[in-house]
Parts: structure tokens; sequence; C-alpha cells
């Protein structure tokens, strides 16, 4: 074995005796992330404002102009744009971009005209469950006003309604909310555990004071890093298969979509957050310190800017400018589209290389703080 090797397989094995012995880090590992997706998953639930809306307008004529304006002039829906390609509006309702379409037919404007009734498609993204069902309501409360106003404006006595709604859900048709909340954990979760026990890494060795051990030896800082990064990867790796499985047969959550991807995404990710706290275990001098900082750090980005509660599209300048650099935001887009979607590599790709660029970052900043002293 060359020598570069052997050095790494020499922390490697270290590493793991190290975690194999010490019971609270394998509680960390272990028992927290599957008490954290039981409690959460059973208990929490959402509440969503700001409602992206896009319109198929086949009519283009007054009424349909009118109908749009019941919409844009309320408070809950913003307009994102009228289109009429099924290609783009199917992009645009895959990519969040928006979360509702409603439909109207080439003959809208002449059946409301002759007092004939007419159908208006609404399509709706379920991959926010409590986002779908406020949309309904309010999609079908601004349809009941027109219809209002346009009996009144007959002044006819038929108790047909004119405009009418053919209601779809995508992605997530019975609208429940484990169907969102539990992939979203298992980003959280994979988020703060592995950057905890990262971040107790370079700050265990320089409280225990070993930390000199590698000053002296002719381990080269690539070395330390990578023999310290594999066994807590693997751990990582381990909570990930635990929590889809739990997901999958405890919640019974849906998943249409690649598990290849998914757990390619998942390796990603963990080196990621890993990477993280090692980072941030090179720069503070005690574990306390590394995991009150890796705690702040992690999980109010990831909670607030990730998408778990609030689709990023829907996010004000500023929050979606954030959001594109915390890795969950990413990882988020995989995950909820592995289990609702169903899309390819050829859709996550690039969630998949700001991953990657991300992790480029942040060990090569971990490489040039970790200073070795020879002698």
């Amino acid at each position: 074995m060359p020598e570069p090797l052997h050095r790494t397989a020499a922390i490697v094995v270290k590493e793991t005796r190290e975690l194999l012995r010490d019971p609270i880090y394998l509680g960390l590992s272990f028992v927290i992330p599957m008490v954290m997706i039981l409690l959460f998953g059973f208990g929490l639930s959402l509440d969503v404002k700001n409602l992206p809306l896009v319109f198929a307008d086949h009519d283009r004529s007054p009424y349909s102009r009118d109908y749009i304006d019941g919409f844009t002039h309320s408070e809950y829906f913003t307009l994102v744009g009228i289109e009429t390609d099924p290609a783009t509006l199917e992009r645009w309702l895959r990519s969040g971009r928006a979360r509702v379409i409603i439909d109207l037919p080439p003959d809208f404007g002449r059946r409301i005209a002759s007092g004939r009734p007419v159908n208006v498609g609404v399509t709706i993204d379920g991959s926010f469950p409590s986002r779908a069902g406020v949309i309904n309501g309010y999609v079908a409360a601004i349809n009941a006003l027109h219809n209002q106003r346009l009996l009144r404006q007959a002044r006819g006595t038929d108790s047909v309604l004119p405009v009418q709604m053919d209601l779809s859900v995508w992605y997530n048709p019975s609208l429940e909310s484990k169907n969102t909340i539990v992939p979203g954990l298992l980003v959280l979760i994979l988020m703060l555990f592995p950057a905890i026990l990262g971040a107790l890494l370079i700050a265990r060795e320089k409280e225990s004071g070993t930390i000199f051990n590698f000053y002296a030896s002719p381990v080269r800082r690539s070395e330390i890093i990578l023999g310290k990064l594999l066994p807590y990867l693997a751990v990582a790796l381990l909570d990930y298969l635990l929590i889809y499985a739990v997901s999958r047969l405890v919640f019974d959550v849906r998943f249409v979509g690649s598990v290849a991807l998914l757990s390619v995404g998942a390796v990603l990710y963990s080196v990621c957050t890993i990477g993280i706290g090692l980072l941030i275990s090179i720069l503070c001098r005690s574990q306390l310190a590394a995991m009150l900082t890796t705690f702040l750090v992690t999980v109010t980005p990831a909670f607030n800017y990730s998408g778990f509660l609030t689709p990023v599209a829907a996010m004000d300048e500023v929050g979606q400018l954030i959001a594109q650099f915390i890795p969950a935001t990413h990882f988020m887009t995989v995950v909820r589209g592995c289990y609702l979607k169903g899309l390819g590599l050829d859709f996550y790709w690039p969630n998949l290389a700001a991953l990657c660029l991300y992790a480029a970052v942040v060990y090569g900043l971990c490489g040039a703080l970790l200073r070795k002293r020879i002698g």
C-alpha cells in the first residue's frame, strides 16, 4: 500500500475506534435522529403564504381578462405569467415557479356571453399540501365572487353557475402533509447531526492535546481531513438509510423517483455538512463552542431558507439569494423531487453540481486553515 494511503487508513482506523467506544457519539448518530423523525413526522404541520399563479388563457377576450383581473387584484395570488404552451406550463409547475395553473378554454367568453356555463381547469402543485389546500380555497372563493357578479349583471334566476372548476392536484394528490414534512426532515437531520459530529473532530484533538501528534507526524493535511471524514460519512449514510426506511415503512410516504439519484445526493450533501462541521472545528478551540456554532450555522438557515416551510420561489429576493448559498436548499429540491415528482438527473444535475462546488470550497478552506507544524 502506498505510504499516503497507509497513513490515511491508519487515521480511519483510529477514528472508527474512537467512534465505536464512545456511547455519546453513537447516541448522537442514531438515537436522536430517530427520535426527531418520529416526533416531528407525527406532530408538525405547515402553513404557507404567497401563491404564484399562471394563467393559460386560450380565449384572450375581455371576459377572460376580466376573470384574470379578479385573481391579480386579490392579495392571495401573484401572477407570474400568461402562457399557453403545455411544456412551458409543466416546467413552471415542476420547478416551483408556479404553484397553480388556471386554464381558460378558447370558448370562455362566447359561452359566458350566451349564458351557458363554462368549465375552467385548475391544476395545483400538491408537493406543499397546506399550500395546495389554501390555493384550492382561494381559487374557489374568487371564482364564486366572479360568478355572483355575472349573475347580478345577467339579472337571471338560473341556478347554474356561469364558471365551474375542474380541479386536479399533481405530485401529492391526497394532499397529505407527511409526504412533504418527512422528506424535509431528512434534509434537516442530515444537515444538523453530521455537521455536529464533524465539529467535534479537530476541537476534540485540541482539548485532549492529541493534536500535537498530528503536528509532529509526517501526515499531510489532506490525509488528516480525509481520514476524519470517511468514518463519519459512513455514519451519515447509515442515518440516511434509516430515515429513508422509516419514511417508507413507518409513514408510508409517497416515493416515485430514483433511489440511486437520491442516494447520490445524500452522499454529496453529507460530505458538505461534515465539511461545515470540520471547518468550524478547525476555527474553534473547544468542543462546546464548536457544537453551539454549528447548531446556529446549520439549523437556522436550513429551517428558514431551504424551502422546508416556504418554497424558495415564494421568498423575497434577499431570501432567494441566501438560499442559493445553503446546501440544504439544493438537497431539498432533490429530495422532494425524488419523493414526489420522479424527475431524473437531467433536471437535478445543477443541484448536484452546486453541492460538489460547495464541498470543494469548504474542504479547500479546511485545508488552508488547518496549520501543520513539523517537529
